[in-house]
């Protein structure tokens, strides 16, 4: 059932852009806000999702195929939408998107990460799986399993693997491309998933955990917001 709730939410958001794409290209801006928040809609809906299989045996390795599978598809479906501020931040900063362009797809991100969890708790409250049943109750269930500090520099150091890996497989072939990243996704989740749950995205991480950014902000803005912006802008210094 999860894996049909998924597939139909890949299935809907294509439907959208490519309804977006035919109808909505005379008005730039409406057409790359629609186009985002639709986009990172899906990556925040099937991930609120997989968050909940964590635990599906055999352990970890459902979880971890599950995460690669919809990494790659993700990739395919998604083409040429970011999904993430920080990803937003490097046209801007090369010049090649416009600050009001790259603020306005920035708001998208962040408008479909609380669209996803509204529709994630719709569907949790159905309770159609095991899996379900009682997710509504948890609250803040804090990813964050280690001290603050520790966690910021983790975040901070797959941020920065994760957006030296995406530059250097630019001149990669698209089809061996998506996989590479899948595949270095998969393995920061495993090495870092216990931890602080390796998100390095922070509209994905807002979606997935409002709650505890609503309980202790300050904590959670410095980890999942704060660090991952601040890999992306040693990356876009650096190199």
């Amino acid at each position: 059932s999860s894996l049909l709730l998924m597939s139909g939410v890949v299935v809907t958001v294509g439907l959208c852009r490519r309804l977006a794409r035919r109808r909505l290209r005379s008005r730039p801006l409406l057409f790359a806000f629609l186009v985002e928040m639709f986009s990172t809609f899906q990556i925040c809906a099937c991930t609120n999702e997989l968050s909940l299989l964590g635990n599906v045996e055999p352990k970890p390795h459902t979880a971890l195929t599950l995460t690669y599978g919809f990494t790659v598809l993700h990739g395919v479906t998604l083409a040429g939408s970011a999904c993430n501020p920080c990803g937003t931040l490097q046209p801007m900063w090369a010049g090649g998107t416009s600050l009001r362009m790259g603020a306005l797809k920035i708001a998208a991100q962040f408008v479909a990460a609380v669209l996803a969890r509204v529709f994630m708790y719709f569907v949790w409250s159905l309770e159609m799986t095991e899996p379900h049943l009682g997710a509504l109750s948890q609250g803040c269930s804090s990813p964050m399993q280690t001290t603050e500090m520790q966690a910021f520099c983790i975040e901070l150091l797959f941020s920065v693997v994760f957006q030296l890996a995406v530059l250097r497989a630019e001149s990669v072939n698209p089809k061996y491309r998506v996989h590479l990243i899948a595949l270095l996704i998969t393995m920061l989740v495993y090495a870092g998933g216990n931890l602080t749950g390796a998100i390095f995205n922070p509209a994905l991480a807002f979606s997935l955990h409002a709650d505890c950014f609503y309980d202790k902000f300050l904590s959670y803005s410095l980890v999942y917001w704060i660090a991952p912006c601040l890999g992306k802008f040693f990356i876009l210094y650096v190199f």
